[in-house]
């Protein structure tokens, strides 16, 4: 179990979306989101309280979250000063990067003298089957992005809370680093070797009440070059009766691939419903979810109508207006 409160590290995050696993838990975990704590050249904030680790400590943080997502999910070299300081004011870390605390014998020394955990949320902690593609019963809802960082964790979240709030059968099957800090519990999905995360998925996403739900965080998005292998088995291997679209308006690019193009919602609707009705011919797409954080509310409002009216399908910003139109449409023909 990790201990909580945390301390946010965001090191030197080079921009706002880097520190998104920092700012997930910030915004749907306040209550144990202590403060933060960031290195010269930070480019991002929580808009938390910032703190040294001393000050933290004293102020009763147990645990020190990488709150960092960098291409790649490596250590940078900056951060060990600080980490290994952590440490020796026993401090835990956890953290969702492909380079492992367990693997860097600074960590593993430190942790050790001072009897503290490292937590490597990105190992799996089970072995997975190849997957089968039997159908299971149960209710099953899927979202998928334009993009990666599109907002799929903030949407499942949010049509978790609406369906909880209604008295519904209803999980939030996290997906990734940040969801399984959140939630407590998950599949960090691309840490699994690629011929078994379908299978992953599907054991994720097991057979259940025929009236639950299970609200299956998106990865990726199936025009990244970079990262098309974990959307396509989160579809395959969720089988989803429905799926949610994602997208972020304001980007010029593929996150981190300059050169490529971000496409039109019209382009993933027509791509994902045919690759979702393989292994479910009854998948339909039922609302989409914009991410219009850093729109003019009027500019909001005006695309929220545009995209509404143009698909004819429910059409929210998650986080600021909920998720009630499209749990009514969810609803609508699974009561």
């Amino acid at each position: 179990m990790i201990k909580t409160p945390y301390l946010l590290f965001l090191g030197d995050a080079p921009d706002q979306l880097a520190a998104k696993v920092g700012q997930g838990i910030r915004d749907w975990r306040p209550d144990i989101s202590l403060g933060q704590i960031r290195l010269t050249g930070c480019k991002a904030d929580l808009g938390l309280p910032d703190y040294t680790l001393e000050e933290a400590k004293n102020a009763g943080a147990k645990t020190l979250i990488v709150g960092v997502a960098n291409r790649g999910g490596t250590f940078s070299s900056t951060w060990k000063e600080t980490l290994c300081k952590a440490l020796g004011l026993k401090f835990d870390i956890a953290s969702g990067l492909h380079n492992l605390l367990s693997e860097e014998k600074d960590f593993t020394d430190l942790a050790r003298s001072n009897e503290c955990k490292l937590f490597d949320v990105r190992i799996p902690s089970e072995i997975f089957p190849i997957a089968n593609g039997k159908k299971r019963s149960g209710m099953r809802c899927l979202t998928i992005g334009t993009d990666c960082s599109a907002g799929k964790m903030y949407s499942t979240l949010a049509l978790e809370r609406e369906m909880l709030s209604r008295g519904k059968k209803a999980t939030f099957r996290a997906t990734g680093q940040t969801g399984i800090l959140i939630s407590g519990s998950g599949i960090p999905l691309d840490a699994v070797v690629a011929d078994f995360m379908a299978g992953a998925v599907e054991a994720l996403t097991p057979d259940s009440d025929a009236d639950h739900w299970d609200l299956i965080e998106g990865q990726g998005s199936l025009f990244h070059v970079s990262y098309s292998g974990v959307t396509m088995a989160l579809i395959h291997g969720g089988q989803p009766d429905h799926l949610i679209l994602c997208h972020e308006p304001t980007r010029t690019h593929m996150r981190g691939l300059p050169h490529y193009s971000v496409p039109t919602l019209e382009a993933l609707y027509e791509m994902a419903l045919p690759i979702a009705k393989i292994s479910n011919p009854n998948c339909k797409i039922s609302g989409i979810c914009v991410n219009t954080k850093d729109l003019e509310e009027s500019k909001a409002k005006a695309l929220i109508e545009e995209i509404e009216g143009s698909f004819q399908l429910p059409t929210v910003d998650p986080f600021k207006h909920g998720t009630k139109k499209i749990v009514d449409n969810l609803l609508r023909d699974n009561p």
